[in-house]
């Protein structure tokens, strides 16, 4: 089973109000050593974030805004040098997920969007917790022998219906090696797929000896 964005999401949010203010924000960053947090609203729904780089926009551009800066970038970068408030200095809308999304779905949005953090949201928008990076990356620390028995018992055996001593799979800081003869091509293709898409591999390598392809002249 895929581990999903409640199992490893901190409830313990540290969030802001949209009327926070710049000296109260800087603080509260150095203070609870984090990099970021949501603003919220009077119902505890996210409406942005405010980030290190928020803040220090203002500070670095205070009475400026450089001419190269144009359009709607312009404007925003406008928006926070005069702002005071998290309403002023948050980016928004705030990239957020859902609890129930996968680990996957939330390294691939942390990617994509390029955002160390996530705020995890009801269906209506509440603040539920949030999820970083390292949260993510939690993953890994499966131990390599449960990604063995998980490879061999739950997956050769109890996917694939193969007889597992047709196989040997050995496991080493998360990078897999799967050795033996599958029944068919297809079949060792599909747990070559399988396996490379489980929590906490690494890396597969594959050393599995394919049937010959009757098309091809072999025998």
């Amino acid at each position: 089973m895929s581990s999903t964005v409640k199992d490893v999401m901190s409830t313990h949010v540290i969030a802001v109000r949209r009327s926070a203010q710049y000296k109260e924000m800087a603080a509260m960053l150095r203070s609870q050593r984090v990099s970021a947090f949501p603003v919220i609203d009077e119902d505890n729904k996210v409406i942005g974030v405010v980030s290190e780089t928020d803040l220090l926009t203002k500070e670095a551009l205070e009475g400026s805004v450089p001419r190269t800066v144009q359009g709607l970038t312009r404007q925003r970068v406008r928006s926070q040098v005069d702002g005071v408030t998290a309403a002023d200095l948050m980016t928004k809308p705030a990239v957020t997920i859902s609890p129930d999304q996968t680990v996957t779905d939330a390294a691939r949005l942390m990617y994509n969007r390029r955002v160390k953090r996530l705020p995890v949201v009801s269906g209506d928008g509440t603040l539920i917790g949030i999820v970083t990076r390292s949260d993510i990356l939690s993953v890994y620390s499966k131990p390599d022998a449960q990604i063995q028995d998980e490879i061999s018992k739950d997956l050769i055996v109890g996917v694939f219906l193969c007889d597992p001593a047709r196989f040997t799979v050995t496991v080493k800081d998360g990078i897999v090696t799967i050795e033996g003869a599958p029944e068919t091509t297809q079949v060792g293709l599909d747990i070559i797929d399988a396996v490379r898409h489980m929590e906490g591999v690494v890396a597969v390598r594959d050393r599995l000896t394919y049937p010959a392809d009757p098309g091809s002249g072999m025998e």
